[in-house]
């Protein structure tokens, strides 16, 4: 390569990084549109958090509510295995999403709002251990059975 070649590298390189500089300097990485719209993606996303919390929390609600009825028909029996089914379904999936935020609790985003969800969600695999318990494990022992018939004396 002769001079003429260097000078003329030199300057095409020169003139790659005076306009990358100046485009920088004119429009920043985060310019405030694209940093209200991070933070918009944020709040967004804390806000499905916690509808999702609310929504699982109904959920779990209504299913204690249920340890509460008396000798249920086989029926009944049958659609509360199935409602217990499909609990344990929707807890697994729950879970998988939860390990999926990982880097954002690591990163503390959206912090409250997933240690919150994440509470609804052990509260839902109680609530649904409890159906279980209830129907078809605890009767099963004569010492509950009694308790319960006299319990409902009470």
């Amino acid at each position: 390569m002769g001079t003429l070649e260097y000078k003329s590298e030199i300057s095409k390189t020169f003139s790659v990084v005076r306009s990358f500089s100046f485009n920088e300097k004119k429009n920043p990485l985060m310019d405030e549109e694209t940093m209200n719209t991070f933070l918009d993606a944020i709040l967004s996303f804390k806000s499905k958090m916690k509808e999702k919390a609310e929504t699982i929390s109904i959920i779990t609600e209504r299913m204690d509510k249920l340890t509460w009825f008396t000798n249920p028909d086989e029926d009944s029996l049958m659609l509360l295995n199935d409602l217990i089914s499909a609990a344990k379904d929707v807890h697994s999936s729950l879970i998988r999403q939860y390990v999926s935020l990982t880097p954002l609790r690591k990163k503390g985003i959206a912090r409250e709002e997933i240690k919150a969800w994440k509470s609804s969600i052990d509260e839902l695999k109680e609530s649904y251990e409890d159906l279980e318990s209830v129907f078809f494990f605890l009767p099963e022992m004569p010492d509950f059975a009694e308790t319960t018939k006299q319990l409902s004396l009470v």
